[in-house]
């Protein structure tokens, strides 16, 4: 038996396979430019407020080297298993548009800071290796404004903020297959830039572009397709969804007959396709040469052997410690390592309480503080949030476990710790929480809500077991969340199928 025939316009999705090549442009963290001294400008800033002559690319002014660029991207070749040259170079990158006010930038080429390094992160299929070619450095290009001019014409206007902020280039191999793929790719990078503490890599305000190179061939073949450049995308999201379509568009045209040419395509989210930017340029059009205002750079083994020792942990080593060492599964280790704030928090409530059952921990870290935690930008010099303290964190957990404590009571305690930085116990007994455990004293509630809702009653005897649940949520909201909610659930039950139903 045949599959069914695709319509006009769809593609063949099982005919072709995606080979895909990522390109992750990244602004690293350093106090000034990387070849000037001018601050690096927050993203806020008034436009060419952070601009010198050199930076500006005025003739006669010559450029001096960032060391601290040059470290943090030999932290990432160490941090991606990169090899790092005995020598390396700098080089012109010629082209010509209005961001670049030297008519030129100066890069990397063939002689990249790290080379050959490779990120293995989690997919739907399990575990994925994709290999990275390379980890050079350069220099950023001015932004250009697009708005509407004084008579509603189009204006284009530069902005000299973002010229020379030092920018790490890492491109990987053409490995990746899929667009979940591309997005989980980027996500963990992201994550292993944040940990060796690089970049903030923030994709909203630009830190961290993400590009991919998208071509189709025959599956089973060797040679790859025409490759199309997908610029534009400013969430993992977004980086999903263009790979995905991009997959989509190109399949669909190679099925109708249609010729593909090398092109750089924009992503346009609200509308869900990608557009013609312009043709695609080749490494040939660039005339790369040698940088003749800076000497090669000699890199020091010693140096190197130092930045490898001041590592940290790395997130692929942190999720494996918390699953082989502290018993959680691949899916807890993976929630709490992707956010650093509750990977902090974490680390800090397990010294203070190293008792807690790491399973709970994470729970409590993903759940209660972490809903607390994205509604708050305040830290502690712990790394808690807000007002918090690890004790009382710990105090909190240790109340619920114990059966003193309902869960709803402790979020409401926890949200009330953080912004007020009371100790929790305080919290607890000013507020009356004490968990309702006694059975005598759930009976008589139990019984108020039976009598006040003979419909769920008869709902739950004819089957609708959903019924129970509504009961449970009337006793909780009657004892403002303080019922042991196990003892609520198991009381309910033998009373709605013992026949009780309405008390006597």
């Amino acid at each position: 038996m045949t599959g069914p025939a695709t319509r006009p316009g769809e593609a063949d999705a099982a005919r072709w396979e995606a080979v895909i090549g990522i390109e992750v442009h990244c602004q690293v963290r350093t106090a000034s430019k990387m070849f000037c001294a001018c601050a690096v400008p927050h993203p806020d800033a008034a436009p060419n407020t952070h601009t010198c002559p050199v930076c500006l690319g005025l003739p006669g002014t010559l450029p001096t080297l960032n060391r601290r660029a040059v470290e943090h991207v030999l932290a990432t070749g160490a941090a991606i298993g990169a090899a790092a040259p005995a020598t390396t170079r700098w080089d012109r990158k010629n082209y010509f548009y209005p961001d670049l006010p030297k008519g030129y930038q100066i890069s990397q080429y063939d002689l990249p800071l790290a080379s050959n390094g490779s990120l293995t992160f989690l997919t739907s299929e399990g575990p994925i290796t994709i290999r990275i070619r390379r980890a050079h450095l350069e220099e950023d290009t001015a932004k250009l404004v697009h708005a509407a001019g004084p008579d509603g014409s189009r204006v284009s206007l530069v902005d000299f903020n973002r010229s020379s902020v030092p920018l790490m280039e890492i491109v990987t191999e053409p490995d990746v297959r899929t667009a979940e793929q591309a997005r989980r790719y980027a996500e963990e990078l992201r994550l292993v830039l944040r940990a060796i503490d690089v970049s903030d890599a923030e994709m909203e305000n630009g830190q961290m572009r993400v590009e991919a190179n998208v071509s189709l061939r025959l599956r089973g073949t060797e040679p790859f397709g025409i490759r199309t450049e997908v610029k534009n995308m400013n969430s993992f999201r977004a980086v999903e969804r263009a790979v995905a379509h991009e997959i989509e568009r190109q399949a669909a045209a190679l099925d109708a007959g249609e010729t593909l040419r090398q092109e750089t395509r924009g992503w346009d989210d609200a509308k869900g396709a990608t557009y013609v930017m312009r043709v695609k340029e080749d490494s040939d059009d660039y005339r790369y040469f040698p940088e003749p205002d800076l000497p090669p750079l000699h890199l020091d083994a010693t140096w190197l052997a130092e930045i490898r020792a001041a590592l940290p942990e790395l997130p692929a080593a942190r999720r494996a410690r918390y699953r082989d060492e502290l018993g959680l599964s691949p899916y807890d280790a993976a929630v709490i390592v992707a956010d650093e704030t509750m990977s902090a928090a974490f680390e800090v409530l397990r010294t203070a309480g190293p008792d807690l059952p790491a399973k709970e921990l994470a729970n409590f870290v993903s759940g209660d503080y972490g809903r607390v935690a994205k509604e708050s930008a305040k830290r502690t010099a712990a790394g808690l949030v807000g007002r918090a303290d690890a004790a009382s964190l710990v105090h909190v957990l240790r109340e619920v476990l114990a059966g003193r404590l309902s869960r709803p009571n402790a979020k409401e305690v926890v949200a009330l710790h953080v912004e007020s930085g009371r100790p929790a116990a305080d919290l607890i007994a000013e507020h009356g929480f004490a968990q309702i455990s006694d059975s005598g004293a759930l009976a008589a509630i139990i019984d108020g809500v039976l009598a006040a809702n003979p419909a769920a009653v008869a709902d739950y005897r004819a089957g609708k077991a959903q019924a129970a649940g509504f009961l449970v949520g009337q006793v909780m909201k009657a004892t403002r969340g303080q019922a042991n909610a196990a003892l609520v659930q198991a009381a309910l039950r033998a009373r709605l199928e013992g026949g009780g139903g309405e008390p006597a």
